[in-house]
């Protein structure tokens, strides 16, 4: 059976990553994540870390955020950096941040905080979560005492991979079923 080895920028995707991925995999397949420090040493490190993976059948999954780049340039320029190790690789972007994902199920948060933020998806400004200009910094608004690795090990655990609204997310997780499909 192939492996999934999956590149992050931060240490909270990681985190999220462990606890989703076991969700959305198929029965049995194996992955390990590996977390960089931020978005520049991630872009550094992982084409030497593709060309020296020894296991041929292992496929990869860059994820990485897009803060204020342009989705497609950005996604373009990691498959290019990639491209000559001819690996089966996988690239996502979390639009704008991976927390967007959060807002894309507040019933998550709901469960993991004990709030009542569900019904705020309603409102125009949380109905679609990837638009949300920065949505660290609108969680830590809702949720003060909100730890960006804590709250990943908090959060994830209650996250419905089938319901979230965050188109990102909707797109990883069909790219990853895709990518692993046997």
């Amino acid at each position: 059976m192939s492996s999934l080895v999956v590149f992050t920028e931060e240490a909270s995707s990681k985190e999220v990553l462990n606890i989703l991925l076991p969700k959305i995999l198929p029965d049995g397949y194996r992955f390990q994540v590996f977390h960089f420090q931020g978005k520049s040493d991630l872009q550094k490190r992982v084409p030497a870390k593709i060309k020296a993976w020894r296991d041929a059948s292992a496929k990869f999954l860059i994820l990485q955020d897009q803060d204020s780049n342009d989705c497609v340039t950005l996604k373009q320029d990691l498959c290019t950096l990639c491209a000559p190790y001819e690996r089966e690789i996988l690239v996502r972007i979390a639009c704008v941040e991976l927390e967007a994902w959060y807002f894309g199920d507040l019933s998550a948060v709901d469960m993991a905080y004990n709030t009542k933020l569900a019904n705020m998806s309603a409102k125009s400004k949380f109905r679609e979560p990837d638009k949300i200009q920065n949505p660290k910094d609108e969680l830590r608004k809702l949720i003060p005492t909100l730890q960006q690795i804590a709250g990943a090990k908090t959060i994830a655990p209650h996250m419905n991979v089938e319901a979230n609204t965050s188109r990102s997310f909707q797109v990883f997780v069909s790219g990853v079923r895709k990518l692993t499909a046997e």
